[in-house]
């Protein structure tokens, strides 16, 4: 089952983003789950995430996501979790 997880960042926290970042990086290699990856962007700089997992259920998505150094760091201001069908694309 892929996910898309939306995450917007709190005002003003680019700079936990930069120092949470390596962990968050390390974190998506040791899972295993993470399909595609990167950073919403707001007028040139970090702003939010955007992660499609391929999980077995959106339990496992929230997990995930729980357990991310980003959120266990109070990174975002909200995180949505939605089922999501590949079209295009690998």
């Amino acid at each position: 089952m892929l996910i898309a997880l939306i995450a917007r960042d709190k005002a003003g926290a680019l700079q936990t983003r930069k120092d949470t970042r390596a962990a968050h990086l390390a974190y998506i290699e040791e899972t295993g789950v993470v399909t595609q990856a990167g950073p919403l962007l707001v007028a040139g700089e970090m702003a939010g995430s955007l992660v499609i997992l391929d999980v077995d259920s959106m339990t496992a998505a929230e997990t995930w996501a729980e357990n991310d150094p980003y959120a266990k760091a109070g990174l975002f201001e909200s995180v949505e979790l939605i089922e999501w069908k590949r079209v295009i694309g690998g």
